[in-house]
């Protein structure tokens, strides 16, 4: 097959080189961004008197039929043609003529393929953020749900001070909260319109960058052409975000995953989001949970992937930079995903109040009231922790808990316990009294779900910009 650009050329492209250049099997998925793009173009070349009225109107219905037919399955792409410009072009010039051949005008493939790839990522960006705002959702109404669950805080994954339920559940929501937030910047750096950059230098025609930047909604235009094909930065910050996004949900997993064990019992994930065995009939397995924390190095690979081609790359555009599509695009499909799969997972999930109580009643997360109590009682800290720590290996020794060490025994440590003392080591009172702002205790945590939901509507408001902000 002649190529678009093979007029230099005295032999055809070898075969293997034809497949190994190619990028059409992954960067097909652009062709709404290109054609729209090329729409925009058209229109503007026609503007600015490059193309008359009646070319510009033939181009732009070719591509809208180009673009029927490709949503339509009518559509059959070519490797010999490279990628989705090639063979959109190749398309429109068989169907209206030679006058197909005049789109490419004032343009170049690396400013063409820098404007997909930007339009691609702002709708990615817009899906993604509406994902994350409903699994923040999701953790918000598990967390109102269960407000008065006790469930045992760990350090070290050693059982330490006893928390509400809900209060771990939204140091995720924060963790999520803080993702968007990173994903906002991603959009800033990424809502920049490159065409009319041209092959590196710009173009000799009269064009006008601003209009089409207005027509495709990017908030401004590159202002070096050269940076316009060369800029991958929104690529990385993408990755990075997702990257940081896919460890908190393996963190997450990684929880789930011991909570619905037999040792812990906290959770019950539902049939629906579980797998069995082949051969143990018992099983109930939390495979999405461990295929999400599996991702994540995927993720984080594409990130280190493209770091790496971009460290020793001159200005301006270079082959390498086809290697930015594969691993953004699947980033994006694993974290539509899991985010979507783990907001219907927290919903479906039964959260075992009494089995956590079990283990509380069991253990010495109140230990630390105890040095508290002895600390109000007038004993130095440090003094406390002393006498509470004999106190632990005292219970431990006759297997008892805190709760049942009768207060003679207690004095005999330390003459400051009183009869109070049982009452400063209910695991209730041990979580009202951590009323301090962004602790465990139920109005600081009744406060949190307030301020949770205003970020809910903040990012909202953000989710329709980006809405708006996309064709």
């Amino acid at each position: 097959m002649t190529k678009l650009w093979g007029g230099r050329f005295t032999r055809d492209t070898d075969a293997n080189v034809e497949e190994f250049t190619s990028s059409i099997s992954f960067d097909q998925r652009m062709y709404r961004q290109d054609i729209l793009g090329s729409m925009a173009h058209a229109r503007m070349l026609g503007r600015c008197g490059i193309l008359t009225a009646e070319e510009t109107e033939q181009i732009i219905q070719g591509l809208t039929s180009i673009l029927a037919d490709i949503e339509a399955g009518n559509f059959t792409f070519e490797i010999a043609l490279e990628d989705i410009h090639m063979n959109v072009e190749k398309r429109l010039t068989e169907r209206i003529g030679p006058v197909g051949g005049k789109l490419h005008t004032a343009r170049s493939r690396n400013d063409q393929v820098a404007l997909d790839t930007h339009m691609y990522m702002k709708s990615a960006i817009q899906s993604i953020a509406t994902l994350i705002h409903g699994l923040e959702r999701s953790l918000l109404e598990v967390a109102e749900a269960n407000l008065d669950v006790i469930l045992p805080g760990y350090t070290h994954l050693q059982r330490a001070q006893p928390v509400l339920f809900s209060h771990h559940l939204l140091a995720y929501f924060h963790m999520l909260a803080r993702d968007f937030e990173r994903l906002q910047g991603v959009w800033n750096r990424t809502d920049i319109m490159p065409l009319g950059a041209g092959a590196l230098a710009g173009t000799t025609f009269p064009i006008d960058r601003r209009m089409v930047a207005g027509e495709l909604k990017f908030s401004r235009i590159y202002a070096n052409s050269m940076d316009a094909v060369s800029d991958r930065d929104y690529i990385l910050e993408f990755l990075a975000f997702a990257s940081i996004l896919m460890v908190h949900l393996s963190r997450l997993s990684e929880e789930m995953i011991l909570w619905s064990s037999t040792e812990f019992a906290f959770i019950e994930l539902d049939d629906a989001h579980c797998t069995g065995s082949s051969i143990m009939p018992q099983k109930k397995n939390p495979d999405v949970c461990e295929l999400v924390r599996g991702k994540t190095g995927r993720v984080v690979g594409h990130l280190m992937a493209m770091l790496t081609i971009l460290k020793g790359l001159p200005m301006t555009y270079n082959k390498d930079l086809q290697e930015d599509k594969e691993g953004a695009f699947d980033t994006i499909d694993t974290l539509k995903f899991s985010l979507s799969v783990y907001a219907d997972m927290l919903k479906g999930m039964k959260v075992n109040s009494q089995r956590m109580r079990q283990v509380l009643d069991d253990d010495f997360s109140n230990a630390t009231d105890m040095a508290d109590y002895l600390v109000r009682k007038g004993l130095p800290f440090r003094e406390a922790h002393a006498v509470v720590g004999r106190a632990v290996r005292l219970a431990i020794e006759t297997q008892r808990s805190l709760t049942e060490l009768p207060l003679s025994e207690l004095q005999a440590l330390c003459p400051l316990f009183g009869d109070d003392i049982l009452a400063a080591l209910r695991i209730e009172t041990c979580i009202e009294a951590r009323n301090s702002e962004g602790g465990t205790a139920s109005a600081q945590v009744r406060q949190s779900l307030t301020d949770c939901h205003s970020i809910m509507q903040l990012q909202q408001t953000t989710i329709d910009m980006y809405t708006k902000s996309n064709i």
